[in-house]
């Protein structure tokens, strides 16, 4: 178990082993509600938000949120399990390496500032949400190379890079709301007073940072994905629109050519000088007759003009 005392010993933080008996059994006096925390974390559970205000004074709060997800595995996640009173704080023992804003010295300067668990506990949240934020950073850049491939090389690549970015987004969304959710739910556990704090609103304020970034970026994805959809349509109806036409330019030849292919006994073409000269005139005049006459009624539209490379 790691032990350390802040703020001259007025709150301390526990760093346990949950699977450790010794550990759990060296933890100073806690509620019975935490103590089933401390079961649950022995069982390998994910706990959601969980609070105890029976006793003023005794007020406590425990759960687990992720502070750390691979993208593209599901298991690939850190966890972080706490249960916080007024002077106390018992989590197990965390990944310095996953704060990439923050190293472990850093951090524990900040948190001798903290006059109680409480505002220790926001400087944590406030450290884990500043991680997240430093690899939004790097999704914006992503954000910001597709949005130009979305008009100068839009192809299937790209449709698969707006459903990877949705799918990214949407994992920042799940990890952000248990964190607002914490920041309420202290407030309702410990009382507003706490919300006076220098800390709390520091955190606050990068917690509300946070979240609107994301909000912003799935506002922007969605548009990506919708101007994807109206691409596609547009270029699925000329191409429908295209094959209509070659079918109706071509419709004049199949439909002389099936006449002329017929095999009747009595055929006073057969003795015809110019016959192929003519049957071949027919065509081409029926065909360009056909031709004209959807140019007049525009149903031709643009799809004699060859496309800009660069252009939607």
């Amino acid at each position: 178990m790691e032990k350390y005392s802040f703020s001259n010993d007025k709150w301390q933080w526990y760093g346990i082993d949950p699977a450790s008996d010794e550990d759990v059994q060296s933890l100073p006096p806690l509620a019975d509600p935490c103590r089933t925390w401390l079961q649950s974390l022995k069982e390998d559970q994910n706990n959601n938000l969980e609070m105890e205000t029976t006793e003023e004074g005794k007020e406590a709060l425990w759960g687990s949120i992720i502070y750390h997800q691979n993208l593209d595995k599901q298991e690939g996640q850190t966890i972080l399990h706490y249960c916080l009173l007024q002077n106390t704080l018992v989590t197990n023992k965390l990944a310095f390496s996953r704060l990439y804003h923050s190293t472990e010295q850093k951090l524990f300067e900040k948190l001798q500032q903290a006059e109680n668990a409480i505002e220790g506990f926001m400087i944590l949240l406030g450290e884990i949400v500043a991680s997240f934020l430093q690899d939004i950073d790097a999704f914006e850049d992503r954000m910001h190379k597709l949005l130009w491939r979305l008009k100068e090389n839009n192809n299937e690549d790209v449709l698969e890079q707006i459903i990877a970015n949705r799918h990214e987004i949407l994992v920042w969304e799940n990890l952000i709301i248990p964190v607002i959710e914490i920041q309420d739910a202290m407030k309702e556990a410990f009382g507003d007073e706490i919300a006076d704090g220098w800390n709390y609103k520091r955190t606050s304020r990068r917690i509300s940072r946070c979240n609107n970034i994301i909000q912003l970026y799935d506002d922007e994805i969605q548009q990506m994905t919708a101007l994807e959809n109206v691409l596609s349509n547009y270029r699925g109806n000329n191409i429908f629109k295209t094959l209509t036409v070659i079918t109706l330019l071509f419709t004049p030849l199949t439909a002389w050519g099936a006449l002329w292919g017929m095999n009747f006994e009595v055929m006073p073409e057969l003795s015809w000088q110019y016959g192929y000269l003519f049957a071949i005139a027919l065509i081409l005049f029926t065909t360009g007759g056909l031709f004209y006459y959807l140019q007049r009624k525009k149903w031709m539209g643009d799809i004699l003009k060859s496309g800009n490379r660069k252009e939607f």
